[in-house]
């Protein structure tokens, strides 16, 4: 299969990132960087979490975040919704699109958000119907679609019942998130044959940590695959919360820098992403995950 031409990338820093961040940051610094992003040319951001800070408390002031970003024409601002009340609450500061969040095993749904596969996703339909009905698009992530932390070894056909059902309540799209980083080019490559049975090559997403060294290779499988969306966060924000001390996201711009290399449009600007990721790590007081900026930075 040929490469495409153009890719869209998904930065998920701002949440995915900094909800496993240890540091907690300002309503000001998260404006910032949602900006630094956008700047950086990135068209689709994922905000915030409208959670409950108790269960999630780097999300807190996800509001406050939305009201405070210079929105940009032709940037999606996203947000994941849990729930009715999240959704709603997305909905009053504007938010116009929103995501929703299921795991491929069931160990890991019951550990994560007390309830059964099946139970999460009837939990989804009345965000569905409201969104529907305020027409506001609505994007599906699986979790654990490579490995769990629990169960260890997750069956393809596992993986796509789930992303059918979502596809099916009308996400537009469905990102598959290897949750703790253990896939490889070859099992990416079998889950992906096996879910497009039932959902469009052009309607999936990959969504890779580097756990383990294999979220880039994974992307080139993915891209052979037919994928041309991929989630990443910039600077890697986020580790691993299951392997203490490990690398979680995928970095942004290293990804950017393997889509550069092979000549695939992103709209990106790498040197901004870099300054935008670097300046963020600064503010977090971490060692930036970017091979390519640090590489950059300290050339």
């Amino acid at each position: 299969m040929t490469l495409p031409q153009r890719v869209r990338l998904v930065e998920v820093g701002p949440r995915d990132g900094l909800q496993n961040e240890a540091r907690p940051l300002s309503v000001e610094d998260k404006i910032r960087l949602v900006d630094d992003l956008a700047d950086a040319g990135l068209s689709f951001i994922e905000v915030g979490s409208f959670v409950s800070p108790k269960w999630v408390p780097q999300m807190a002031g996800s509001a406050d975040v939305f009201a405070g970003i210079q929105r940009k024409d032709g940037v999606t601002y996203s947000a994941l919704t849990p729930n009715l009340r999240g959704f709603e609450d997305a909905l009053a500061v504007g938010v116009k699109e929103v995501a929703v969040f299921a795991a491929a095993s069931e160990a890991f749904s019951q550990r994560n958000i007390n309830c059964s596969i099946s139970e999460s996703l009837d939990r989804f339909l009345p965000i569905m119907e409201a969104a529907r009905l305020h027409g506001m698009p609505v994007r599906g992530y699986v979790s654990c679609v490579l490995g769990c932390p629990y169960e260890g070894h997750v069956a393809p056909k596992q993986v796509a019942a789930v992303a059918r059902e979502l596809f099916s309540m009308g996400c537009y799209e469905v990102s598959l998130g290897d949750t703790i980083g253990t896939g490889t080019p070859g099992a990416t490559r079998a889950l992906i044959d096996a879910v497009a049975a039932f959902i469009p090559r052009g309607k999936l997403a990959g969504h890779f940590h580097d756990t383990y060294g294999q979220a880039l290779a994974n992307i080139y499988a993915s891209l052979l695959e037919g994928l041309h969306v991929f989630d990443s966060s910039v600077a890697g924000l986020g580790g691993c919360p299951y392997a203490k001390g490990a690398t979680g996201n995928v970095a942004t711009e290293d990804v950017l820098y393997l889509l550069n290399g092979l000549g695939i449009d992103t709209g990106v600007d790498l040197e901004r992403l870099i300054r935008a990721g670097q300046r963020i790590s600064d503010v977090l007081g971490r060692a930036n995950g970017s091979r390519v900026a640090t590489a950059r930075l300290s050339g």
